[in-house]
């Protein structure tokens, strides 16, 4: 086993700022004091001050992560999900560049153990992230890759793209697919050509919240 010393942390999340849009249409996120350090420091007697900060955000922002709730009502919502499905995952990495096609279908998958896995795919599309071209033609997965991924029993399947889904249609059939499957999908991941293809462990913990299929995640791997 890998010492402390040994493992390193790989940060795939980008980060929330305010006003930054992640999903055009939907609101960016306004952030602020509550509290601040000036009107805090006459409630001490020591010179102390701190801050407590106010966030107003649609969940669907920055990299975040998708429960079946987000696609079913009767499906797990945040608070449902087990940490098992979350936390520690075995996770290896597709590598599919976007400029060899935005499509990545089953066949991209064949020689890949994905079972029990968190299932990423790096298609170098984060390198976009804050202009328009994020939100134009992106890569995706097909449904035939989608029913693969579901049928070899992956954990959990990320992207560094816009959408999972092609968005340039107007259906959602890798959402409904892996979401229904109980699978989770994180979206909008980021420094996936930083990983090995394989030989880390994955996490992407959203909060404990009820009644909410969608919230951001501090996606990361340990790499021993």
């Amino acid at each position: 086993m890998a010492s402390a010393r040994t493992q390193r942390l790989v940060d795939l999340s980008h980060v929330i700022e305010a006003g930054m849009t992640t999903f055009k249409g939907l609101p960016g996120p306004h952030i602020c004091d509550y509290w601040t350090r000036a009107a805090s420091a006459a409630n001490y007697d020591d010179g102390s001050t701190f801050q407590i900060g106010r966030i107003d955000m649609v969940a669907n922002t920055g990299t975040y992560l998708d429960s079946p709730f987000h696609r079913f009502a009767e499906g797990k919502d945040l608070a449902g999900l087990d940490l098992a499905s979350l936390a520690c995952l075995d996770g290896l990495v597709m590598r599919k560049p976007f400029k060899a096609g935005l499509a990545t279908d089953a066949s991209d998958f064949e020689r890949l153990d994905v079972r029990g896995k968190a299932v990423l795919i790096d298609t170098g599309w984060d390198r976009h992230w804050r202009t328009d071209a994020y939100f134009a033609e992106h890569p995706f997965l097909t449904e035939a890759a989608a029913r693969h991924l579901v049928d070899e029993g992956a954990a959990l399947v990320g992207i560094d793209s816009h959408n999972i889904d092609d968005t340039s249609t107007r259906s959602r059939p890798v959402h409904t697919l892996l979401l229904g499957a109980d699978i989770p999908i994180c979206e909008h991941m980021t420094n996936l050509g930083a990983l090995p293809d394989a030989g880390f462990r994955f996490s992407a913990v959203p909060p404990k919240i009820a009644g909410f299929g969608t919230f951001p995640v501090r996606a990361f791997a340990k790499i021993n």
